[in-house]
C-alpha cells in the first residue's frame, strides 16, 4: 500500500507541472479527475465498503471541481453547480 502510495504522489507531482498554461475548464477537469483520485485513494486505505468508496470519489471530484486557480492573474473560478462559474479572487 505504501509503495502504491508513493507511486501515486510521484506521478501527481509531475503531473501538476503541466497545468501551468490551462484554461479555467480544463483545470475544473483536473481538479475534478484529482479530486475524486484521491477520495478514492482514501477510501481504499480505510478498508472501506463500495458504498463508501464511491461517495469518497463523488465528493473528492466535487471539491476538485469547485475551484480552478488562474495563476497568470491569481484569480479562482468557482462553480455554480448549475453548470456556470464565476471568477473571484484567490
Amino acid at each position: 500500500m505504501r509503495k502504491t502510495f508513493l507511486t501515486s504522489a510521484v506521478i501527481g507531482t509531475l503531473a501538476l507541472a503541466g497545468c501551468e498554461n490551462m484554461t479555467s475548464d480544463q483545470q475544473m477537469v483536473v481538479g475534478g479527475m484529482t479530486g475524486a483520485t484521491l477520495g478514492l485513494i482514501t477510501a481504499k486505505a480505510f478498508d472501506v465498503d463500495s458504498d463508501w468508496t464511491l461517495i469518497a470519489a463523488l465528493a473528492g471530484a466535487t471539491a476538485g471541481t469547485i475551484v480552478a486557480r488562474n495563476q497568470a492573474d491569481q484569480t479562482c473560478a468557482v462553480a455554480q453547480g448549475d453548470g456556470t462559474y464565476r471568477v473571484v479572487r484567490c
